[in-house]
């Protein structure tokens, strides 16, 4: 007897840039990839009998591309980054000096502050001197926030890189007094790591270790776009937008999937075969769109599945361990996430000794192979973020997964597989046919964490409004195709499902903040390049938050 196990590492971020001045508002792309996304790498390589599925989100490709030129030119539209190649830092702005004191401190404090005295001490002196006042501030130095600049991008640098780097090392052993010289060293390391990260994973994927999946391009909600009511069919009296649908909707999730096809091409060199559909929200119109663009396979939520078959009177506790497949598109395979132990993964072990949990996550993994008929070999979908949770593990999960994987290596019956190298032997395994879709997502099965709320609904208004200003205009022809181009490409990152995450009063105050002044400010921009005068509407807030709201309905974005 066996158990196939897939890993899907699923590696995201919404996009940050401001395309109207090219400055990137938030770095978690680059901060997230020289933290986690090297680590995931660094994990698989150290570790070749381990084999899993990465999914990749094209806007997140695009923004690392970004980042790579950035370093390739020398000038830098990240500030955080402008910053650290600053050779004089004792001349800083009023507001460079906020951003500094503002970002550099955002991070897990346990796991990223605590551990290194020199950086507490930073934040220490930080916080005497803002509860004598906003004046007292300005006795920090050029030399502190050289400190706090090179102390910042040291701990967002991952656990493997600080062992294989003697840089991060020799810096983090000098922990203070950091020269001109120091930080333009450390800025061209990261630059490096950053250049190397997609050619790794390319090479973990062209040696047949790892499969990469995609998702549609800047990772819409896309059975909302298809249809507003797809939200009720598991909470029939969850309130709408005023708006009675997104217009056009269809072609533009067929214009998302067909974007990510050709992203994953020109990055990887191949065709992707599956997808993880942005949050794992699918619906039952979305099947055949998905198929016929020729997607094998997709992954979405447990709770999606639990929910589509409530209708049956006996449920299968083991649905959840084969694939499934829906006569509306049955050449399209459906794996579901086993929310337990992904969860598990996602916001237990942190609290664990890594060796324990691996431990436990195996004997979670035997127990479901001891109760599957002999005749079955049970398929376990773990599926989540690829960056969000590590920092909340000592050393960035680093020994979690060296005796995670390493177990796996071992193991006699729990064999570590990918979704096309399942579905490509000469046996795979068998599907069973599921009537439709509830529609739903990864967070409760459901589609509430996006829209319902009157905030998130008013989010949805205003875009609603935007796209059918952008339709007029287009059939109008007023638009040169250059300009056409730009246009669509806005529209398809005011279309990310990370705004309407972030809306509602459960979420802390200052990401709501961003991401409410980026979203408004990305559908302005769309408005002018429409040649057409933004609303004023999209001056007003939409949501602003709680102030003790700790990080949302699910661990997200730092």
């Amino acid at each position: 007897m066996a158990l196939d196990l897939v890993f899907l590492w699923h590696m995201h971020q919404p996009d940050y840039r401001d395309h109207g001045s090219g400055e990137h508002v938030l770095p978690w792309v680059y901060l997230h990839a020289l933290k986690d996304y090297t680590d995931m790498a660094a994990h698989l390589e150290r570790h070749p009998g381990v084999r899993a599925v990465v999914n990749f989100v094209p806007v997140l490709l695009d923004q690392i591309e970004d980042y790579c030129r950035q370093f390739e030119t020398g000038r830098f539209r990240d500030p955080l980054l402008r910053l650290l190649a600053e050779p004089d830092l004792d001349d800083l702005s009023a507001t460079d000096r906020q951003l500094l004191l503002a970002a550099c401190f955002r991070s897990n404090h346990s796991t990223m502050l605590t551990p290194f005295p020199r950086y507490q001490r930073l934040r220490d002196l930080q916080q005497l001197l803002t509860r004598e006042g906003e004046a007292a501030l300005g006795y920090l130095s050029g030399s502190y926030f050289a400190d706090l600049l090179t102390w910042y991008h040291l701990v967002w640098c991952g656990e493997s890189e600080r062992r294989q780097q003697a840089l991060l090392a020799e810096l983090m052993s000098k922990g203070e007094g950091y020269s001109l010289e120091d930080r333009q060293q450390l800025l061209a390391l990261i630059g490096r790591i950053l250049k190397g990260l997609i050619p790794r994973y390319r090479a973990l994927m062209e040696r047949g270790q790892i499969e990469i999946s995609t998702t549609p391009q800047t990772h819409p909600l896309a059975p909302l776009l298809l249809d507003f009511h797809a939200a009720r069919e598991t909470l029939p009296e969850a309130p709408l937008p005023l708006a009675s649908e997104y217009p056009g909707g269809r072609s533009r999730v067929v214009a998302q999937i067909e974007q990510a096809w050709q992203s994953h091409q020109r990055h990887f060199g191949t065709s992707a075969q599956g997808m993880w559909p942005a949050e794992g929200a699918i619906s039952t119109p979305l099947l055949p769109l998905l198929a016929a663009s020729g997607c094998r396979w997709i992954a979405s939520g447990q709770g999606v599945l639990n929910h589509s078959l409530a209708s049956h009177v006996t449920h299968d506790v083991r649905a959840p361990y084969h694939p499934w497949h829906c006569p509306v598109a049955p050449e399209l395979s459906l794996f579901f996430r086993d929310e337990r132990l992904s969860d598990l993964v996602g916001f237990e072990y942190a609290k664990w000794h890594g060796r324990d949990a691996a431990r436990h996550f195996i004997a979670q993994l035997e127990a479901i192979l001891a109760t599957a008929p002999t005749d079955e070999t049970p398929v376990v979908s773990v599926i989540l973020d690829g960056e969000n949770a590590w920092e909340h593990y000592p050393y960035n999960a680093y020994y979690f997964f060296e005796d995670l994987y390493g177990l796996l290596e071992q193991h006699a019956e729990i064999r570590t597989t990918t979704y096309s190298e399942l579905l490509g032997r000469p046996h795979p395994p068998s599907s069973t046919s599921l009537p439709g879709i509830t529609a739903g997502s990864w967070v409760y099965g459901t589609l509430s964490t996006w829209i319902g709320d009157p905030e998130k609904n008013r989010a949805w208004d205003l875009l609603c409004s935007a796209k059918r200003s952008y339709d007029l205009i287009l059939s109008s022809g007023r638009l040169s195709p250059a300009e056409q181009a730009a246009a669509t490409t806005q529209l398809s990152i005011c279309e990310s499902s990370d705004w309407f995450w972030w809306f509602g009063d459960y979420n802390p105050q200052s990401a709501v903040a961003s991401f409410d002044h980026l979203y408004r400010d990305n559908l302005r921009r769309l408005y002018r390049l429409l040649q057409l005068q933004p609303p004023a509407q999209l001056d007003v807030p939409i949501s602003s938050g709680s102030g003790s709201a700790q990080g949302g309905t699910m661990r997200r974005v730092t």
